[in-house]
């Protein structure tokens, strides 16, 4: 009886934790792709970035620069809109805010690194021999 019991908490586990918030992903993605407008700034899987020309029932045809540059791709390969990153960023800690904050801060870390490591001119020019001490 115990390990029937066991079985059914692994796998209401295994259902909240990985299988129910899957689907709540894949839910919003179907939303937004559904939701494009023409004039939206989308990102492509691949990574390409533009403004959304034409929406089809399963295409889109976006502009990727100056040059009126039109790809037309399929909804399902679009990764996100202006908005959500937005929305994303405006979060505690978002998808990608803690990592921006991070790679914002890590040249003034360097920096001080760097300073704190600086030698005076006459030793910095000498040969470094390990050996010696």
């Amino acid at each position: 009886m115990d390990s029937i019991m066991l079985i059914v908490v692994m796998i209401a586990v295994f259902y909240f934790m990985i299988i129910r918030p899957e689907n709540k992903r894949k839910k919003q993605a179907e939303n937004m792709r559904n939701s494009l407008k023409k004039g939206e700034r989308v990102t492509t899987i691949g990574g390409m970035v533009g403004r959304v020309v034409q929406v089809n029932d399963t295409t889109i045809v976006f502009e990727t620069s100056e040059d009126r540059v039109r790809i037309e791709i399929a909804k399902w390969g679009i990764q996100s809109t202006e908005s959500m990153e937005k929305a994303a960023a405006q979060t505690k800690g978002g998808l990608f805010g803690s990592k921006k904050a991070a790679a914002e801060e890590e040249p003034a870390k360097v920096e001080e690194i760097v300073k704190a490591e600086e030698l005076p001119e006459e030793e910095a020019t000498k040969d470094y021999d390990p050996e010696i001490k």
